[in-house]
């Protein structure tokens, strides 16, 4: 057990009691250290936040809102204690297996999350807000600032494309709600009853369909895929309007992930190729821009 780790355990032990066994790193983090760790007669997942986050549109105060708010819709883990001077979150482990990308994509699962994301969308309103049509700007001139190169081609070509998804998508549907804004493979949890989320360090205020579409294109679902989880999601059968901004919201995805890629090269302590996640995601989201349905889809959602 390193120092850090250890200095957060002693903290934790009066309360909930003597360390038991050695901690086990979890896989899967590339921003931050998640730790479980057994304290008395607990099971507990001790998340070390990775430092300057707040660049990649993170706010602490607001993930352990979000993660409080999601578990008492019966999505998220219990938040256990928040420590902001150790910059560790610590939340119960959830007994359950993860699951992949083929079993998300079976229609019972994907029903299961739809409705489960519905359920925090329609929770208590979060206090910043994820910039998903302003991403661009904001984490190029980060990673400006802080002496990274930012692919000039790419981040103009991003940046055109989310002005145009941005002007198309309106209406109520697409007033802000509480979302969880990362739903990778990693963050589901199967606990043998229902799928639970975890790792909301991204969440705030955003489009739902940000939401639909980045467990879409995260996933590998298929167009059939996403009308079930849309379906389920509204309770009622999926348009072609909703369908095509699911879609958009896709692109709006890699976007994202483009350029977290090249934000967190220039700030992260992890051992991680960042540049060549960066990369991988310019040219998945050149691809998907380059499909001819994406100007029926803008014209269909502006409509």
């Amino acid at each position: 057990m390193d120092e850090v780790l250890a200095a957060i355990v002693a903290l934790l032990e009066p309360d909930l009691g003597p360390p038991a066994g050695e901690p086990v790193v979890l896989s899967g983090g590339i921003t931050n250290r998640n730790v479980r760790v057994r304290l008395g007669e607990g099971d507990y997942v001790l998340r070390i936040c990775g430092r300057d986050t707040e660049v990649l549109s993170i706010d602490r105060a607001t993930e352990v809102a979000a993660t409080r708010n999601a578990n008492a819709a019966g999505v998220a883990p219990e938040v256990v204690r928040w420590m902001p001077e150790q910059r560790c979150l610590v939340t119960a482990f959830i007994p359950g297996t993860p699951i992949d990308a083929t079993a998300l994509r079976e229609p019972r699962r994907l029903a299961q999350v739809g409705r489960a994301l519905a359920r925090v969308h329609a929770g208590p309103a979060l206090a910043t807000a994820f910039p998903t049509f302003t991403l661009v700007d904001e984490y190029a001139a980060a990673a400006q600032e802080r002496g990274g190169r930012v692919p000039e081609t790419d981040a103009a070509f991003a940046r055109e494309l989310s002005e145009r998804i941005a002007g198309a998508l309106h209406g109520s549907e697409h007033e802000p709600v509480p979302c969880h804004n990362d739903l990778l493979t990693a963050n589901f949890i199967d606990d043998g009853e229902q799928l639970r989320i975890v790792d909301w360090e991204y969440a705030g205020m955003n489009d739902r369909y940000f939401d639909l579409g980045n467990l879409s294109v995260n996933n590998g679902l298929s167009e059939d895929d996403d009308r079930i989880l849309a379906e389920a999601y509204f309770g009622e059968p999926a348009g072609e309007r909703r369908l095509a901004a699911i879609r958009l919201m896709r692109l709006m995805s890699d976007v994202r992930e483009a350029m977290w890629g090249v934000l967190q090269g220039v700030i992260s302590e992890l051992d991680f190729d960042y540049a060549a996640y960066a990369a991988d995601h310019f040219g998945r989201l050149r691809a998907a821009a380059a499909d001819p349905r994406v100007e029926e889809w803008i014209r269909g959602t502006s409509a």
